[in-house]
C-alpha cells in the first residue's frame, strides 16, 4: 500500500509524535511523518523530528506580520513537503478559517476527554483532566476527531472510554489516558491511509 505524507503540528514534548513516528517505522502505519512543524522553538516535538531525520521547522506567527502571512507560509510548507494529512499533536494554536479549508477533512486532533464534554477553548493538558475530575464523571476518556474551525469541534473519528476512579486526581487519569493516546492515534491514521474515512456533515463513517 502507497504510505501517504503526514505533516505533524506540535507545541511541546510531542509524546503523541514519537507513538505515530514509531508506529510508521515499525510498518503499523502506512505513512511517513515527511515535517514536524512547531510554534514553540524550544518544543522538543522538534528535537524528535530531528533525531529520526525528519524535517524540523519553527513557524510561528509572531514571524509574520499577519495571520494571514503565516497561513500562507504554514500552506506552503505543508505543500511542498508533499503533506496530504496534517496531524495535531499537541499544538496550542486554533487551526485558522483558510488553513482549515486548504485541507479539509484532512487535519486530526487528540483530545484527551470524551468530546464534546470538556472540550473547547483553554481544555487542554491537565486543564481538561481538572474539569473532568471536578464534574464527577465516572467515565472519562480520548476522541480523535476532524478539526475544523472551532476549537474541539470537528467531526469524531474514534474514542475510547477510561474509568474515573474514586482515588483519581488529574495525574493519575491523565497517565492512564496517554497510553491509550498512543495507541488510538496511529489507529486513526491508518484509516485515512487506507482511505477508510468518509465525511458527511457532523458524522464520519467507517468504510
Amino acid at each position: 500500500m502507497r504510505k501517504i505524507n503526514l505533516g505533524v503540528l506540535a507545541s511541546g514534548r510531542g509524546s503523541n509524535l514519537q507513538s505515530i513516528i514509531d508506529a510508521t517505522e515499525r510498518g503499523e502505519v502506512d505513512a511517513e511523518v515527511r515535517i514536524v512543524i512547531s510554534n514553540n522553538s524550544k518544543a522538543y516535538a522538534l528535537e524528535r523530528a530531528r533525531n529520526h531525520n525528519i524535517a524540523a521547522v519553527h513557524l510561528s506567527h509572531k514571524q509574520f506580520e499577519s495571520g494571514d502571512a503565516f497561513d500562507d507560509a504554514l500552506i506552503e510548507m505543508l505543500k511542498k513537503h508533499g503533506v496530504e494529512l496534517v496531524v495535531l499533536a499537541g499544538y496550542m494554536k486554533l487551526i485558522s478559517p483558510k488553513v482549515c479549508e486548504a485541507y479539509r477533512h484532512r487535519i486530526l486532533n487528540i483530545h484527551p476527554a470524551l468530546l464534546p464534554s470538556f472540550g473547547g477553548k483553554g481544555m487542554y493538558g491537565m486543564h481538561v483532566h481538572e474539569a473532568v475530575i471536578e464534574s464527577g464523571a465516572k467515565i472519562s476518556g480520548l476522541t480523535v476527531h476532524i478539526v475544523d474551525e472551532q476549537y474541539d469541534h470537528g467531526p469524531i473519528v474514534l474514542q475510547k472510554t477510561v474509568p474515573v476512579r474514586d482515588d483519581d486526581d488529574p495525574d493519575s487519569l491523565a497517565a492512564r489516558i496517554l497510553p491509550e493516546e498512543h495507541k488510538m492515534y496511529p489507529e486513526a491514521i491508518q484509516l485515512f491511509a487506507e482511505g477508510k474515512i468518509r465525511v458527511e456533515g457532523r458524522r464520519v463513517y467507517t468504510t
